[in-house]
């Protein structure tokens, strides 16, 4: 039988629906059942329940009513069957992210030196031979000043605890954050169920066993269930199973339908069994260790795999023996593969670049000071002085040199920059959160900030750049060419009545015209928007769909070819009530029904030949004409079979011999606001194109209206059959050479598949045409998108018009589907660059003088002019209060007048590089100045040479008060990067900024003040303190001085924190089977991991920059969320028939995480299975997508 449907036992209706006592059927009977597949299954249903509607009747639903949804029936379902919903792994304590902070090495050498410092500073030989013994740096401490040497390792003690619980909050802040966004993000997914014989949407949280749920093209399924009417469903399970074949469903061969499955063509209707932990995805999540701690072990160790994949055998009940050795190997295959296939973002590359560098200085400044003072201090004393190593005497010296070691070990500290990764999460929260306003649902954090480095945008036509809210505006029915819509008087009355039925009935019923929300408005389009155009064309021609509707429920529809992207058109079959025959309706695409038309009714509304030419003529004089207008031409269309039933499956032969009805043109007018915006991206050196399914002449219209065609410019607008034509060789490969021809010029491309939109992006981003490598945003909002916009470096999908298939597979989703929210991602995406790079013009200053300083300072001084604790003072609050400064800066217009950075462009330009050092060079003089003739200046005593627990003088104070003065003048100085004079421009828009200054200020009055011993301070008066205060205002004098020279001039400068270069990217094509690891970590490998690990927090941090990939997120997105859109390349429906076996390389370059899988596993997967993604029942898959959820 054709229909997947059954006849609908009577009397179990709502009322029904809430009998006291228990369901016909328990949790495990029905997650038993869940567990088979196919004809297991339908056996298994036929047995036990006798068919679906018996499962229905034990559920107490009705499978045409659905549930009453009586709040006391709901709750007992939920108690009896549980929720839909999988409870998030466990978020990491305060107390554990306050451990994490505490494996920073550089703090843990810290520690160690201050517990040695402080016991030591306990020890007092006796007698007097402390002098005897202290001779050797400088002068005598008298009795009191030694009881107080334990004050210095306390204070380094104190200042680590800070470091460590600033760190840990910002995690734990973070953390919270994130948790937030994605119950924020699933509580905007909704479901359609009935209840009480209503269509409803409902949150996807509040599905209970026994609800009726509607499933159609482009979802994802939240809850496992069985069939009880489907159209032609045809399922992606690879997300479970591995399998990229799709599998068709329907009620006489495989009903069974599974959590976090996609649907890719088709619709119907089916009753939930499972959700949350009962469901097959939840049960995966449970042995994922979503659900306890003892399988979090367990998937730690690598045995865990073989575990998973047992587990997950009842999935595939036939393929059991032949899973198992691509099991084996896949595992070998898991071990190889731990560095994931995903590129780093643009600015993650470059920072750990520049942090590797920076590291490598710090380190090896801070060794040659601890060996300089070590060797300065024994000559000195032993060599110079004569001394003898006196056995009593030994406490002393090591006391000596513990104090070297802290030193050396301040200038590791403040070397490293630890508030870059700071800085960076900072700005991306705070942009994340600032997006939410305008319309970005950041899904991936590194997206927000490669947006900014954007050079090109494909983006969807309907929707995006047009107000998806279409409208019939011509059309031509019975020889006569309407220029708006007819009066239905004018129309033949058998023709009007075809029409209407076509339409009426040929359509998704989940397509509606509701009756405005408020008085005046305009009526509310539900369900897919062409669709509901020709809904409103039957409304305007005064006749109602839903009367026909409910004389034809979707059960009486005999066969439904449902719209796909190979089809390009919707075809519904109907048995006469006769039963003489069948007759079909057919809408789609004008030019690819009307090649199938061998009739057309007339003005008298009899349907007469229709022949080719004929046809060309038609094309000529009605079709172009309405595409030039920019409108969308649909033909509806009809067949009536006779005689004996047809082969249903043989499309070819059914879709042909129609009779045209009528062309209607659909006018989708463009968004108000579209074309200033794409003229910002134009300005902004962003090349917009246009990919669209339309019609050529409709897309160019269109194109023109927004201002991506400009007048007089020889841009290139082709349709997806010409475009493969001049891309492919001869044996139908697509060669990047000749993409590189095509792409630069290309504006529009028009009847293109998805395929087309895939190989062009990924065509974009490989070539090596142009300076720079493009950075390519792609929009989508179809099933088909996937592949395009997992591509792209950033996917947008459409919050509104887009499949939830669509949604996972992209990197930021737009709420309100508008191409200017685009344009407003590309503002943040550059503020963040550009926040990033404020604060390493700041931070770097601060490094760059501080280490030379102690360096210097200390080779002649014999003791560092700032102290340990000053400078972990400086480090810390510095670095976390200026990241928070700077990296708040809100965005503004100007960010979109310059080109973008592009992928190799340094993180620190030559005019930043310019400001650094000459910064740098001002402070260095003040600060030597001050060391070596402080006292000239202020009537104070020298505060060099001091012994080893001196009390703090004025002189060393004066330097510290001056140093942290320059800085906060500096920090003023950072906030323009370009060179701009006016560094005050908008500073009231940032109180963050504002309240930072003038925090930290306050905070420098106290620690001068009353900081005393532990900051080795003394208080300063009020007349020292303005000195200060106007050395600290020259650097924004001096800021001027340094931006008025020209930076082309200044030869010697260059640049730092480079990008992957031209050469790198080809080296990394050559090698691309071998698991591709960031240079950064190359060089790590060759025996840098001991300073690597003291970064070690640089890097966690800069992981959670990596999308939030840490283990904090696993288990709270689904797990079919990566994996699941990977294998959609390996759909037979994505190649041309003839091209299959040609195109398999195609296919393998597009699963872009699984690469060093694919090109392992190819070979043992069958070319027929579209060239391999991954094998069968893969537990990798699950693993993986597990991961990279956000």
């Amino acid at each position: 039988m054709a229909n997947n449907t059954a006849d609908h036992p009577p009397g179990n209706s709502v009322a029904e629906g809430n009998h006291e006592g228990d369901f016909g059927c328990t949790v495990m009977d029905l997650r038993e059942l869940m567990e088979l597949r196919s004809a297991e299954a339908v056996n298994k249903i036929s047995n036990v329940h006798g068919d679906v509607h018996g499962i229905c009747r034990r559920l107490k639903t009705s499978p045409i009513e659905g549930l009453s949804g009586n709040p006391a029936d709901l709750e007992k379902r939920h108690t009896a069957f549980g929720k839909n919903f999988i409870p998030p792994k466990k978020p990491k304590t305060f107390l554990q992210l306050v451990w994490e902070a505490l494996q920073d090495v550089t703090l843990i050498i810290l520690e160690i030196a201050a517990i040695i410092s402080l016991g030591l500073s306990f020890y007092h030989p006796q007698g007097n031979d402390s002098n005897v013994c202290g001779q050797g740096v400088g002068g005598v401490e008298d009795e009191g000043e030694a009881q107080a040497g334990w004050i210095e390792g306390a204070a380094i003690l104190f200042s680590v605890i800070i470091v460590v619980l600033v760190t840990a909050f910002n995690d734990w802040s973070k953390e919270k954050q994130f948790r937030g966004l994605q119950s924020r993000i699933e509580q905007e997914q909704k479901f359609t169920v009935i209840r009480k014989g209503q269509v409803i949407q409902i949150p996807v949280a509040e599905i209970v066993v026994g609800d009726i749920a509607q499933i159609k093209y482009g979802d994802l399924l939240p809850a496992d269930g069985i069939l009880i009417q489907g159209n032609d469903l045809k399922i992606d399970e690879s997300s479970l199973t591995g399998e990229s074949d799709q599998v068709r469903k329907s009620l006489d061969k495989d009903p069974m339908l599974l959590s976090g499955t996609h649907v890719m063509e088709g619709s119907g209707r089916m009753v939930v069994t499972a959700v949350g932990l009962n469901s097959q995805t939840g049960i995966i999540f449970t042995l994922l260790g979503a659900g306890g701690e003892e399988e979090e072990k367990k998937v730690k160790k690598a045995k865990a795999q073989d575990g998973i994949a047992l587990e997950i055998q009842p999935l595939k009940s036939e393929e059991g023996a032949e899973s198992e050795e691509k099991e084996e190997k896949e595992e070998k295959e898991i071990k190889k593969v731990n560095v994931t296939k995903k590129e780093k973002s643009v600015l993650q590359g470059k920072l750990t670049r520049l942090a590797v560098q920076i590291g490598k200085a710090g380190l090896i400044m801070s060794a040659v000071t601890v060996i300089i003072l070590i060797l300065y201090f024994v000559i000195y004393t032993f060599g110079v002085n004569k001394q003898e190593w006196k056995a009593e005497c030994t406490p002393i010296y090591i006391q000596y040199f513990v104090k070297f070691f802290i030193i050396g070990v301040t200038v590791l500290v403040v070397a490293v920059p630890e508030g870059l990764p700071l800085a960076v999460t900072i700005s991306l929260a705070y942009s994340v959160k600032k997006m939410m306003k305008d319309n970005n649902l950041v899904r991936h954090l590194d997206a927000c900030e490669t947006m900014g480095n954007a050079t090109a945008i494909c983006s969807d036509k309907t929707g995006t750049l047009t107000m998806n809210r279409m409208t019939v505006v011509q059309a031509y029915i019975g020889d006569t060419h309407y220029k708006t819509v007819p009066e239905p008087e004018a129309i033949k009355p058998e023709t009007l009545e075809l029409m209407v039925n076509s339409i009426s009935i040929n359509s998704a019923y989940t397509t509606k015209i509701l009756s405005p929300e408020k008085e005046g408005g305009l009526p509310r389009h539900v369900g897919n928007k062409t669709e509901c155009a020709l809904l409103g064309l039957v409304l305007e021609l005064k006749r109602d769909y839903q009367p026909i509707r409910d004389e034809v429920p979707e059960e009486k529809l005999y066969k439904v070819y449902t719209f796909n992207s190979s089809r390009k058109s919707m075809s519904t079959v109907l048995k006469n009530a006769d039963g003489s025959g069948f007759r079909m309706y057919s809408k789609g695409a004008s030019e690819i029904i009307l090649r199938k038309c061998s009739h057309i009714l007339d003005a008298s509304g009899q349907p007469r030949v229709f022949k080719p030419k004929d046809r060309d003529e038609m094309v000529r004089k009605v079709i172009e004409p309405m595409a030039c207008d920019g409108l969308r031409t649909i033909c509806v269309a009809k067949r009536d079979f006779t005689g004996e039933e047809p082969n249903w499956d043989n499309e070819a032969e059914i879709l042909t011999d129609l009779t045209c009805i009528c062309v209607v043109g659909i006018e989708d007018p463009v968004r108000p606001e579209v074309p200033e915006a794409i003229a910002k991206c134009q300005r902004a050196g962003i090349t917009v194109r246009m990919v669209t399914g339309d019609n050529i002449n409709t897309a160019r219209a269109i194109a023109t209206k927004c201002g991506i065609l400009l007048p007089g410019e020889d841009f290139l607008c082709l349709e997806g059959k010409e475009f493969n034509q001049q891309i492919r060789n001869d044996k139908g490969e697509v060669e990047q050479e000749r993409l590189d021809k095509v792409w630069p010029k290309l504006r529009v491309l028009a009847r293109s598949s998805p395929t087309d939109k895939h190989t062009l992006v990924k065509g974009i981003i490989d070539s090596t045409v142009g300076e720079t490598r493009q950075v390519v945003a792609v929009t989508g909002d179809g099933t088909n998108d996937g592949p395009a916009l997992k591509k792209a470096d950033v996917g947008f999908a459409m919050g509104i018009a887009g499949t939830d298939v669509a949604k996972e597979a992209s990197d930021i989703i737009l709420t309100d589907d508008n191409f200017t929210s685009i344009v407003k991602a590309v503002m943040w995406g550059r503020n963040v660059y550009d926040s990033i790079s404020k604060f390493l013009q700041f931070q770097l200053t601060v490094n760059v003088v501080a280490v030379i300083v102690a360096f210097t300072g200390a080779c002649i001084t014999q003791d560092s002019p700032l102290k340990a604790v000053q400078m972990l003072w400086v480090n810390l609050i510095m670095d976390t209060l200026a990241s928070l400064a700077l990296a708040t800066e809100p965005p503004t217009e100007s960010l979109l007048l310059r080109k973008p950075y592009g992928r190799d462009k340094p993180l620190i330009s030559r005019t930043m590089m310019k400001n650094i050092l000459g910064h740098a060079v001002y402070q260095l003089v003040v600060t030597f100045t001050l060391l070596f003739a402080g006292e000239k200046f202020f009537p104070i005593d020298s505060g060099r040479n001091s012994p080893l627990h001196a009390p703090p003088s004025e002189h060393y104070t004066i330097i510290f008060n001056v140093f942290v003065m320059m800085q906060l003048f500096n920090e003023i100085n950072a906030r323009k990067i370009h060179g701009e004079r006016n560094v005050f421009e908008g500073v009231y828009r940032n109180p963050i900024f504002c309240s930072v200054v003038l925090g930290t200020f306050a905070l420098q009055i106290i620690i001068v003040q009353f900081g005393g011993k532990p900051f080795s301070c003394t208080a300063l008066s009020l007349e020292q303190w303005l000195w200060c205060v106007f050395i600290g205002v020259g650097e924004l004098l001096w800021g001027q001085f340094i931006s008025a020279v020209p930076t082309h001039r200044l030869k010697f400068l260059k640049e730092a924190g480079h990008g992957i270069t031209k050469e790198e990217i080809q080296q990394e094509e050559q090698t691309e089977d071998v698991d591709e690891i960031d240079h950064a970590e190359m060089e790590l490998r060759r025996g840098q991991i001991l300073w690597f690990r003291g970064l070690n927090r640089i890097q966690t941090q800069i992981k959670v920059v990596n999308a939030f990939r840490s283990s904090l997120y696993e288990g709270l997105e689904k797990p079919e969320s990566r994996s699941s859109i990977h294998n959609f390349m390996s759909h037979p429906e994505f190649t041309p028939l003839s091209e299959e076996e040609v195109r398999v390389p195609a296919i393998e370059e597009s699963s872009v995480e699984i690469e060093p899988l694919a090109s392992s596993s190819s070979s043992s997967s069958s070319p027929s299975k579209g060239g391999g993604g991954q094998p069968p029942g893969s537990s990798a898959s699950l693993l993986r997508s597990h991961d990279s959820s956000i």
